[in-house]
């Protein structure tokens, strides 16, 4: 019969990755709870462009910004084949069980976008994990040259956007200054103005007026907020998903999946091959992303330059420092040092679900207008006093309720749905 993975079944070193990637992605979402969503892509819309604030955002960008996004997605891929080989080995097709699984979590991500937080990453993952399970059973090199193809794909795209966002914007900006200077706006400017209000690159430079009306939107809450919160979410889910999200996303999933059948992500290689993914990932990964961090600040955190060419430094130097997080935390697990860390990091990896929607249900009651009401308040670098709490906590929590229970309790629902019968949730020996 079809069945949950059981405690023994389960590879340590994943759950371990796992809970590292869970933690490390909350210092990258706090300040969209926190402070304006116009922060992104100039971090210093609100937070301070000086002291502790500036270098909290130079060690999110070097260390955590889309790093802890391609871990996640590389285990989601590998989670994918291991689910599929160990229903395969059981008798079991996986593909009923798979899509069912994908629904599931598609809904919860849903519920998780569209009635608490906008930056839900759960229906990329489900909708990108729907395409990819078709790739499980390709060879290691098949799946390593493919994903390096659908990484570099929103390269060119974002470039594109660039250089048509500085074309918009120089001529919005001309039209701006004639009209101040009381000249008749020609056709063309005029189109300009209208085109640049009615594509939404405003929101890519944001002034005083914006910023203000979305103090008033974030304190006022209310049914104003849920539609805001719906619109942000669904252009994640369609046009960032089209032109960013299925290709990055997706292609992680598939070097996860190429990592998996090259036994990378189990801590059986040799220390030599972990050394040499820090090596490569530390060296080569955190250089091209400081290249890109000076670039951003060179160029004032400009979106046109951002998208043309200075974020393509991070976005590619992540995928290496990620390898080299991957690496470090292997060799760690080979050597079976840190067990008490480990240990601890497991456990928050086995309720990456619950501790993933837990995170969001915290800082909703920190920041939100019905909580309380936080929002605009701290400051960048304030805010890792509560990513820190919020870390001992479920560093805490997580075994201690692992110790009496199987699962997390969402991972407990998404499983009962998924099989299509309640699942003991209590631990009576597996």
């Amino acid at each position: 019969m079809p069945a949950p993975i059981a405690r023994a079944e389960r590879i340590a070193s994943i759950d371990v990755l796992r809970g590292v990637a869970l933690l490390g992605i909350l210092v990258m979402n706090i300040p969209f709870f926190a402070l304006s969503p116009y922060g992104w892509p100039d971090p210093f819309v609100s937070g301070g462009r000086e002291g502790a604030d500036f270098w909290t955002w130079v060690v999110q960008e070097m260390l955590f910004n889309m790093k802890m996004m391609a871990i996640f997605s590389m285990l989601f891929g590998a989670g994918i084949v291991i689910f599929a080989e160990r229903a395969g080995a059981r008798g079991v097709n996986p593909t009923g069980l798979h899509y069912r699984r994908t629904f599931w979590l598609l809904l919860i991500g849903l519920v998780h976008a569209y009635l608490i937080w906008f930056g839900d990453i759960l229906v990329t993952y489900a909708m990108c994990g729907a395409v990819v399970f078709w790739c499980r059973r390709w060879p290691a090199g098949a799946l390593l040259i493919v994903a390096t193809v659908m990484m570099a794909v929103p390269v060119p795209i974002g470039a594109g956007f660039g250089a048509e966002l500085e074309r918009s914007h120089a001529a919005m900006v001309g039209a701006m200054d004639a009209e101040r200077a009381g000249a008749l706006l020609s056709d063309g400017q005029i189109a300009a103005l209208e085109r640049w209000v009615a594509a939404g690159y405003d929101e890519f430079y944001p002034d005083e007026a914006m910023l203000e009306a979305e103090r008033r939107l974030r304190e006022a809450g209310g049914v104003a907020l849920l539609r805001e919160n719906a619109r942000y979410s669904s252009e994640q889910q369609t046009t960032v998903f089209l032109t960013w999200g299925f290709w990055r996303v997706g292609g992680m999933m598939l070097l996860g999946m190429a990592l998996h059948r090259l036994r990378v992500l189990d801590a059986s290689r040799s220390l030599r091959v972990y050394g040499s993914m820090i090596a490569l990932g530390y060296g080569v990964g955190l250089t091209l992303v400081w290249i890109g961090a000076r670039a951003l600040v060179a160029h004032g955190f400009d979106p046109a330059a951002f998208f043309r060419a200075d974020g393509n430094w991070n976005y590619c130097g992540s995928l290496l420092v990620a390898l080299g997080h991957v690496g470090l935390v292997m060799a760690v697990c080979r050597l079976g040092a840190l067990r008490r860390v480990t240990g601890a990091l497991a456990a928050v990896g086995r309720m990456a679900l619950t501790n993933y929607l837990m995170q969001s249900i915290v800082c909703m009651c920190l920041f939100s207008w019905w909580g309380l009401g936080l929002w605009g308040t701290m400051s960048r670098g304030e805010l890792m006093l509560i990513v820190g709490a919020i870390w001992a906590g479920q560093l805490a929590l997580s075994p201690v309720w692992l110790a009496s229970f199987r699962f997390g309790p969402a991972e407990w629902l998404w499983r009962s749905l998924t099989y299509g019968k309640r699942q003991p949730m209590r631990i009576v020996g597996d």
